[in-house]
């Protein structure tokens, strides 16, 4: 693997740590507010986050040489879509972890959202973006993991494969998510990972701001809740979106989806530390372990080039 690649992949890689601690900033905010409050605050954040950090970032980049920011279309056009889907995917997931029962652990929705490694090799089909036959078997040994933990221990306790509505609510997120690796796979050749974030959150904190406001969140309750949307605004927002705009430049976004579906894993072991009345079960721990089996696997797929279209 070149070495543009692996250092690619360590980007993707931090970008799923950093969204695995999430879930449990995610959910902790759901005591104190509502979920479009929560993720309208944090997006305007994370865009004042990255306004500020621009000069600084450009003044070193600069001088590596080779830097260029994009033309000005590329960046609003491609933040402007980025910003819907994320819009959608984001408030979806915020949903549905806010419907999830107190004793959930969370990484149930860590697992739910991560579905999307198996969605992109599927989406990319119709757009002409053909994935390596270890990719799809990478995320078909995911979606077996999703199986043993979202729906494993129902089917032995005769409960069916009834699913709950924070869980559908989960699944259309990943949908929106797989979108969102789509457009960014189609714009982050085109402008800078930087601006193309921070436009962005712009426009997801701009949809979200009447969504918001029908919410009438309280000023003290805002600020009770200070820590788990400054962590979903800088890290969450901030910094990690933007590591999976620059990260997947040169990556076939099946692969990248499948890097970053390791979110799933680090938010269960977060799960296990920061929330320690949640709790998981044999079958959920080897979900675990299979979806950290089709990571690894895909990384040992031939790397190419993605064709942008």
């Amino acid at each position: 693997m070149r070495t543009s690649s692996l250092k690619n992949s360590a980007l993707l890689f931090l970008t799923a740590l950093i969204w695995g601690v999430a879930f449990v900033a995610q959910k902790d905010g759901m005591a104190y507010i509502g979920p479009f409050t929560f993720n309208c605050i944090r997006s305007f954040i994370g865009a004042l986050t990255l306004l500020a950090a621009l000069p600084l970032l450009d003044r070193a980049r600069s001088r590596t040489g080779g830097f260029e920011k994009g033309n000005r279309r590329d960046i609003l056009v491609g933040g402007a879509v980025c910003g819907v889907a994320l819009f959608v995917a984001a408030n979806l997931q915020q949903y549905g972890i806010a419907l999830q029962s107190a004793d959930t652990n969370v990484g149930k929705a860590g697992f739910i959202t991560a579905c999307y490694c198996a969605l992109v090799p599927i989406a990319g089909l119709f757009i002409g973006k053909k994935s390596p036959p270890l990719v799809w078997l990478g995320a078909a040994v995911a979606v077996a993991g999703f199986f043993c933990l979202c729906l494993m221990d129902g089917l032995l306790a005769g409960q069916g494969l009834d699913l709950e509505m924070s869980d559908l609510l989960l699944m259309l997120c990943a949908f929106g998510f797989t979108v969102h690796i789509l457009v960014i796979d189609r714009f982050s050749p085109l402008a800078d990972g930087v601006r193309l974030s921070c436009v962005q959150f712009f426009v997801c904190g701009l949809l979200g701001l009447p969504c918001m406001l029908l919410e009438r969140p309280a000023l003290a309750d805002i600020l009770d809740c200070a820590m788990p949307i400054l962590y979903g605004g800088v890290l969450s927002s901030g910094v990690a979106y933007t590591l999976q705009i620059v990260g997947q430049k040169g990556v076939h976004p099946a692969v990248a989806s499948l890097i970053l579906s390791l979110e799933s894993v680090i938010s269960v072991l977060a799960g296990y530390v920061l929330m320690p009345s949640s709790s998981l079960s044999g079958w959920e721990l080897f979900g675990c372990a299979l979806v950290f089996a089709a990571v690894v696997m895909v990384e040992l797929a031939p790397q190419k080039e993605s064709s942008h279209l």
